[in-house]
């Protein structure tokens, strides 16, 4: 399943699922089933969570192994916002590489 997460931009044919909250998308990636993902950083109300915590939840999923590899990109127009995913989405996959290289050794 490919989630779009952006609270006012449409969702692009081809993904599966538009969501609109952090909460929600991390509900969904907690689950499992996830192959992509694009994140937006500002998601409405500055209280809510935003695509950096999303992408923070899948850095720690990448780093305990909780979290298969997924495709991930942003989309958000906020510069620091696409700053802060960016490092984690370079985390992830360093974290991905060690532990999927390390359990073909086993």
């Amino acid at each position: 399943m490919k989630i779009w997460l952006d609270d006012e931009r449409p969702m692009p044919p081809d993904f599966d699922i538009w969501i609109k909250t952090a909460k929600r998308a991390i509900q969904l990636l907690t689950v499992g089933g996830i192959t992509a993902i694009s994140l937006d950083h500002d998601l409405g109300d500055e209280s809510e969570q935003t695509g950096y915590d999303v992408a923070k939840h899948i850095e720690q999923g990448a780093y305990n192994g909780t979290i298969a590899p997924l495709k991930i990109t942003v989309h958000s127009a906020n510069p620091v916002g696409r700053k802060n995913i960016e490092a984690c989405i370079r985390n992830c996959k360093e974290f991905w590489l060690q532990h999927y290289s390390a359990s073909a050794q086993d």
